[in-house]
Protein backbone atom coordinates (compact mmCIF):
# COMPACT_ATOMS: atom_id res chain seq x y z
CA UNK A 1 0.00 0.00 0.00
CA UNK A 2 1.40 3.20 -1.09
CA UNK A 3 0.61 6.48 0.96
CA UNK A 4 2.35 9.43 1.33
CA UNK A 5 4.72 10.56 4.16
CA UNK A 6 2.57 13.27 6.66
CA UNK A 7 3.45 16.71 6.63
CA UNK A 8 1.64 19.65 7.37
CA UNK A 9 0.00 20.98 4.50
CA UNK A 10 -0.19 25.06 4.76
CA UNK A 11 -1.60 25.48 1.05
CA UNK A 12 -4.47 24.03 -0.25
CA UNK A 13 -6.79 23.29 -3.47
CA UNK A 14 -9.21 26.36 -3.82
CA UNK A 15 -12.10 25.68 -5.90
CA UNK A 16 -10.07 22.01 -7.28
CA UNK A 17 -11.09 22.67 -11.17
CA UNK A 18 -14.97 22.59 -10.57
CA UNK A 19 -15.85 19.46 -12.60
CA UNK A 20 -19.17 19.79 -12.43
CA UNK A 21 -21.00 22.55 -15.10
CA UNK A 22 -24.13 24.04 -15.00
CA UNK A 23 -25.72 27.01 -15.73
CA UNK A 24 -28.70 27.97 -14.25
CA UNK A 25 -30.96 29.94 -16.15
CA UNK A 26 -33.79 31.70 -13.78
CA UNK A 27 -36.06 31.64 -16.01
CA UNK A 28 -39.72 31.74 -15.47
CA UNK A 29 -41.19 30.84 -11.85
CA UNK A 30 -43.28 27.09 -11.41
CA UNK A 31 -45.82 29.10 -11.21
CA UNK A 32 -45.94 29.76 -15.08
CA UNK A 33 -46.79 26.26 -15.68
CA UNK A 34 -49.38 24.05 -14.68
CA UNK A 35 -49.31 21.36 -12.85
CA UNK A 36 -46.35 18.91 -11.60
CA UNK A 37 -44.71 17.91 -14.84
CA UNK A 38 -44.89 21.41 -15.97
CA UNK A 39 -42.83 22.00 -12.65
CA UNK A 40 -40.58 19.04 -13.68
CA UNK A 41 -40.36 20.55 -16.89
CA UNK A 42 -39.51 23.95 -15.86
CA UNK A 43 -37.00 22.49 -13.60
CA UNK A 44 -35.12 20.86 -16.10
CA UNK A 45 -35.06 23.54 -18.42
CA UNK A 46 -32.97 25.31 -15.77
CA UNK A 47 -30.25 23.12 -16.74
CA UNK A 48 -27.79 24.65 -19.08
CA UNK A 49 -24.43 23.06 -20.42
CA UNK A 50 -21.26 24.97 -19.64
CA UNK A 51 -17.68 24.94 -20.22
CA UNK A 52 -15.37 24.59 -17.33
CA UNK A 53 -12.32 22.81 -18.85
CA UNK A 54 -9.92 26.05 -17.69
CA UNK A 55 -8.21 25.41 -14.63
CA UNK A 56 -9.70 28.55 -12.51
CA UNK A 57 -6.47 30.47 -10.92
CA UNK A 58 -5.73 29.47 -7.28
CA UNK A 59 -7.08 31.70 -4.14
CA UNK A 60 -5.94 31.76 -0.91
CA UNK A 61 -8.36 30.17 1.69
CA UNK A 62 -7.74 31.54 5.21
CA UNK A 63 -6.70 28.72 7.93
CA UNK A 64 -4.66 25.68 7.27
CA UNK A 65 -4.76 21.92 7.58
CA UNK A 66 -3.83 19.49 10.81
CA UNK A 67 -1.05 17.11 10.34
CA UNK A 68 -2.80 13.50 9.90
CA UNK A 69 -0.89 10.34 9.43
CA UNK A 70 -0.17 9.17 5.84
CA UNK A 71 -3.24 11.83 4.40
CA UNK A 72 -2.78 15.33 3.12
CA UNK A 73 -5.92 17.37 3.98
CA UNK A 74 -6.89 20.19 1.30
CA UNK A 75 -9.53 22.76 1.46
CA UNK A 76 -11.73 23.79 -1.76
CA UNK A 77 -14.15 26.02 -2.51
CA UNK A 78 -16.72 23.41 -4.04
CA UNK A 79 -15.62 19.91 -3.30
CA UNK A 80 -15.80 17.39 -0.66
CA UNK A 81 -14.68 14.11 -0.57
CA UNK A 82 -11.23 12.33 -1.52
CA UNK A 83 -8.72 12.36 -4.59
CA UNK A 84 -5.96 9.94 -5.42
CA UNK A 85 -3.41 12.12 -6.86
CA UNK A 86 -0.75 12.56 -8.85
CA UNK A 87 2.57 12.60 -6.51
CA UNK A 88 3.86 9.31 -6.78
CA UNK A 89 3.59 9.82 -10.73
CA UNK A 90 0.19 7.49 -11.04
CA UNK A 91 -2.21 7.49 -13.78
CA UNK A 92 -5.57 6.01 -13.03
CA UNK A 93 -7.49 3.70 -15.53
CA UNK A 94 -10.88 3.42 -13.08
CA UNK A 95 -12.63 4.90 -10.42
CA UNK A 96 -15.59 3.29 -8.98
CA UNK A 97 -17.78 4.08 -6.18
CA UNK A 98 -21.29 3.15 -4.87
CA UNK A 99 -23.82 4.98 -2.85
CA UNK A 100 -27.63 5.45 -1.55
CA UNK A 101 -28.85 9.09 -3.00
CA UNK A 102 -28.95 11.43 0.18
CA UNK A 103 -32.80 13.04 0.55
CA UNK A 104 -32.10 17.21 -0.14
CA UNK A 105 -34.45 19.78 2.05
CA UNK A 106 -34.59 22.30 -0.09
CA UNK A 107 -34.22 25.51 2.53
CA UNK A 108 -33.41 28.11 0.10
CA UNK A 109 -35.07 28.16 -3.29
CA UNK A 110 -32.67 27.23 -5.82
CA UNK A 111 -29.98 25.11 -4.23
CA UNK A 112 -27.58 21.99 -5.70
CA UNK A 113 -25.15 18.96 -4.72
CA UNK A 114 -23.68 16.87 -6.69
CA UNK A 115 -22.53 13.19 -6.43
CA UNK A 116 -19.88 11.27 -8.40
CA UNK A 117 -17.05 9.52 -9.23
CA UNK A 118 -14.35 9.97 -11.84
CA UNK A 119 -11.00 10.43 -13.47
CA UNK A 120 -9.34 13.51 -13.96
CA UNK A 121 -10.46 17.14 -12.49
CA UNK A 122 -8.23 17.47 -9.29
CA UNK A 123 -5.16 18.83 -11.14
CA UNK A 124 -5.93 18.92 -14.51
CA UNK A 125 -8.21 20.77 -17.12
CA UNK A 126 -9.58 17.14 -18.98
CA UNK A 127 -12.59 15.56 -17.02
CA UNK A 128 -14.00 12.02 -16.97
CA UNK A 129 -17.35 11.54 -14.76
CA UNK A 130 -20.65 10.38 -13.99
CA UNK A 131 -22.91 10.58 -11.43
CA UNK A 132 -26.35 11.70 -9.92
CA UNK A 133 -26.84 15.59 -8.87
CA UNK A 134 -29.68 16.99 -6.56
CA UNK A 135 -31.33 20.54 -7.29
CA UNK A 136 -33.93 22.23 -5.68
CA UNK A 137 -35.58 24.50 -7.76
CA UNK A 138 -38.33 26.90 -6.34
CA UNK A 139 -38.51 24.86 -3.13
CA UNK A 140 -39.10 21.89 -4.64
CA UNK A 141 -36.39 18.77 -4.91
CA UNK A 142 -35.29 17.05 -8.32
CA UNK A 143 -32.93 14.51 -8.73
CA UNK A 144 -30.81 13.49 -11.89
CA UNK A 145 -28.39 10.94 -13.50
CA UNK A 146 -25.38 12.62 -15.71
CA UNK A 147 -22.25 11.90 -16.88
CA UNK A 148 -19.31 14.90 -18.58
CA UNK A 149 -16.56 14.36 -20.57
CA UNK A 150 -12.95 16.13 -21.71
CA UNK A 151 -12.99 18.33 -24.12
CA UNK A 152 -16.67 19.73 -23.74
CA UNK A 153 -16.28 19.56 -20.22
CA UNK A 154 -20.53 19.60 -20.16
CA UNK A 155 -22.84 18.31 -17.93
CA UNK A 156 -25.19 15.63 -19.58
CA UNK A 157 -28.31 14.83 -17.93
CA UNK A 158 -29.70 11.33 -18.50
CA UNK A 159 -32.26 10.32 -16.25
CA UNK A 160 -34.49 12.35 -14.28
CA UNK A 161 -36.32 9.90 -11.96
CA UNK A 162 -33.64 9.24 -9.95
CA UNK A 163 -34.95 9.68 -5.94
CA UNK A 164 -33.82 9.72 -2.50
CA UNK A 165 -33.00 6.10 -1.38
CA UNK A 166 -32.31 4.69 -4.95
CA UNK A 167 -29.25 2.84 -5.14
CA UNK A 168 -26.25 4.14 -7.18
CA UNK A 169 -23.24 2.55 -8.54
CA UNK A 170 -20.71 4.80 -11.11
CA UNK A 171 -17.85 4.20 -13.09
CA UNK A 172 -15.53 5.58 -14.94
CA UNK A 173 -13.35 2.96 -16.82
CA UNK A 174 -10.43 3.55 -19.22
CA UNK A 175 -8.73 1.35 -22.12
CA UNK A 176 -6.18 3.42 -24.35
CA UNK A 177 -7.38 6.80 -25.25
CA UNK A 178 -11.30 5.18 -24.92
CA UNK A 179 -13.65 5.70 -21.83
CA UNK A 180 -16.50 4.00 -20.72
CA UNK A 181 -18.38 5.69 -18.29
CA UNK A 182 -21.31 3.94 -16.57
CA UNK A 183 -24.66 4.70 -13.90
CA UNK A 184 -26.57 1.68 -12.52
CA UNK A 185 -29.43 3.13 -10.57
CA UNK A 186 -30.86 -0.75 -9.14
CA UNK A 187 -34.29 1.03 -7.82
CA UNK A 188 -34.87 3.06 -11.22
CA UNK A 189 -33.28 1.23 -13.70
CA UNK A 190 -34.34 4.31 -16.31
CA UNK A 191 -31.59 6.78 -14.93
CA UNK A 192 -29.17 3.88 -15.93
CA UNK A 193 -26.97 4.08 -18.72
CA UNK A 194 -23.30 3.57 -20.14
CA UNK A 195 -21.84 5.68 -22.76
CA UNK A 196 -18.40 4.86 -24.23
CA UNK A 197 -16.39 7.94 -25.40
CA UNK A 198 -12.72 9.06 -26.43
CA UNK A 199 -10.14 11.27 -25.44
CA UNK A 200 -6.34 11.46 -26.96
CA UNK A 201 -5.21 14.04 -24.36
CA UNK A 202 -6.68 13.38 -20.96
CA UNK A 203 -4.09 13.82 -18.16
CA UNK A 204 -5.37 10.48 -16.20
CA UNK A 205 -3.74 12.13 -13.35
CA UNK A 206 -6.29 11.38 -10.18
CA UNK A 207 -9.37 9.64 -9.55
CA UNK A 208 -12.19 11.20 -7.41
CA UNK A 209 -14.94 10.31 -5.17
CA UNK A 210 -16.72 13.80 -4.73
CA UNK A 211 -19.53 15.89 -2.97
CA UNK A 212 -20.19 19.13 -4.87
CA UNK A 213 -21.02 22.44 -5.29
CA UNK A 214 -22.20 22.76 -8.92
CA UNK A 215 -21.15 26.06 -10.29
CA UNK A 216 -22.89 28.77 -13.15
CA UNK A 217 -21.07 31.68 -14.80
CA UNK A 218 -18.24 31.28 -12.84
CA UNK A 219 -19.90 31.53 -9.24
CA UNK A 220 -20.39 28.80 -6.98
CA UNK A 221 -23.92 27.93 -6.63
CA UNK A 222 -25.57 27.48 -2.74
CA UNK A 223 -24.82 23.72 -1.95
CA UNK A 224 -27.99 21.80 -1.33
CA UNK A 225 -28.62 20.85 2.48
CA UNK A 226 -28.32 17.09 1.70
CA UNK A 227 -27.50 15.93 5.65
CA UNK A 228 -24.68 12.93 4.96
CA UNK A 229 -23.96 11.32 1.51
CA UNK A 230 -21.50 7.91 2.23
CA UNK A 231 -19.25 6.87 -0.41
CA UNK A 232 -18.82 2.75 -0.26
CA UNK A 233 -17.03 0.32 -1.66
CA UNK A 234 -14.79 2.57 -3.87
CA UNK A 235 -12.22 0.87 -6.19
CA UNK A 236 -9.41 2.14 -8.17
CA UNK A 237 -6.77 1.19 -10.69
CA UNK A 238 -3.29 2.91 -11.79
CA UNK A 239 -0.83 0.61 -14.30
CA UNK A 240 -1.33 -2.86 -13.64
CA UNK A 241 -2.57 -2.42 -9.42
CA UNK A 242 -5.95 -2.28 -8.38
CA UNK A 243 -7.07 -1.38 -5.20
CA UNK A 244 -9.09 1.13 -3.17
CA UNK A 245 -8.95 4.62 -2.11
CA UNK A 246 -5.90 4.34 0.76
CA UNK A 247 -3.80 1.92 -1.73
CA UNK A 248 -2.68 5.27 -3.54
CA UNK A 249 -1.78 9.02 -2.45
CA UNK A 250 -5.29 10.20 -0.93
CA UNK A 251 -5.89 13.78 -0.22
CA UNK A 252 -9.15 14.31 2.30
CA UNK A 253 -10.80 17.63 0.88
CA UNK A 254 -13.01 19.80 2.97
CA UNK A 255 -15.62 22.48 0.97
CA UNK A 256 -15.26 25.56 2.67
CA UNK A 257 -16.60 29.60 1.97
CA UNK A 258 -14.34 32.29 1.47
CA UNK A 259 -13.77 33.20 5.14
CA UNK A 260 -12.93 29.66 5.73
CA UNK A 261 -16.05 28.07 7.24
CA UNK A 262 -16.81 24.17 6.78
CA UNK A 263 -19.63 23.93 4.28
CA UNK A 264 -18.79 20.02 3.96
CA UNK A 265 -16.46 17.58 5.95
CA UNK A 266 -15.87 14.61 4.71
CA UNK A 267 -14.93 11.74 7.74
CA UNK A 268 -11.62 9.26 7.66
CA UNK A 269 -11.57 6.50 5.76
CA UNK A 270 -13.16 2.73 6.60
CA UNK A 271 -10.98 0.22 7.71
CA UNK A 272 -11.15 -1.38 4.30
CA UNK A 273 -10.27 2.46 3.01
CA UNK A 274 -12.76 2.56 0.81
CA UNK A 275 -15.34 4.19 1.97
CA UNK A 276 -16.28 7.47 3.87
CA UNK A 277 -19.10 9.47 4.56
CA UNK A 278 -19.36 13.63 3.48
CA UNK A 279 -21.96 15.50 6.06
CA UNK A 280 -23.54 18.89 4.83
CA UNK A 281 -23.19 22.28 7.55
CA UNK A 282 -23.86 24.94 5.72
CA UNK A 283 -25.03 26.40 2.24
CA UNK A 284 -22.43 29.44 1.35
Amino acid sequence: MQRRNPRLFLGFLAACVPALGLLVAFGPPVGATTGPAGARAAARSALRQLTVGQHPTNQRVPGHTARIGGLTQVRSLNWSGYADDHSAGNTYATATGNWTEPSVSCTSKTSYAAFWTGIDGYSSSSVEQDGTLAQCYHGAAHYYSWWEMYPSNAIQVVGSSVRPGDAISASVVRSGTSYTLKITDSTHSANSFSTSQSCSNCANSSAEWIAEAPSSGGRILPLAHFGSWTESGATVKSGSTSGVISTFPDDEITMVDNAGNIKAQPGALNGSGNGFTVTWKRST
